[in-house]
């Protein structure tokens, strides 16, 4: 079943139009969300309090905070790639292009 929209919606697509660069914001602001949630909940499903993960990755309590928060960007590849591993996960990147454009390769 699809989803009505409501105000939100509407207001939305409202500053899309009068300003194309917000979209992006809005997709740079849910990778970040995205982000944010994926360390929070691989973290509580590890049983690792803040304090415990800082230690693993030997940073302090408050970078993992400010990871774990939903507007931070700041993070580093570095700093991604020690979290994942003290969580015994794996960080995957990917590059996807946006356009349908195929290259030809010679």
């Amino acid at each position: 079943m699809k989803r009505r929209k409501d105000d939100l919606d509407r207001l939305t697509e409202k500053l899309i139009k009068q300003d194309p660069a917000f979209k992006e914001e809005l997709d740079k602001a849910g990778r970040a969300w995205d982000i944010a949630f994926q360390i929070y909940d691989l973290r509580k499903k590890s049983g690792l309090t803040q304090t415990q993960l800082a230690k693993l990755v030997k940073t302090n309590q408050s970078n993992i905070a400010r990871i774990e928060a939903a507007d931070y960007t700041g993070y580093t590849f570095k700093t991604l790639e020690k979290v994942t591993k003290a969580l015994k996960a794996k960080l995957e990147i990917r590059i996807i292009s946006q356009t349908n454009n195929n290259f030809a390769r010679s």
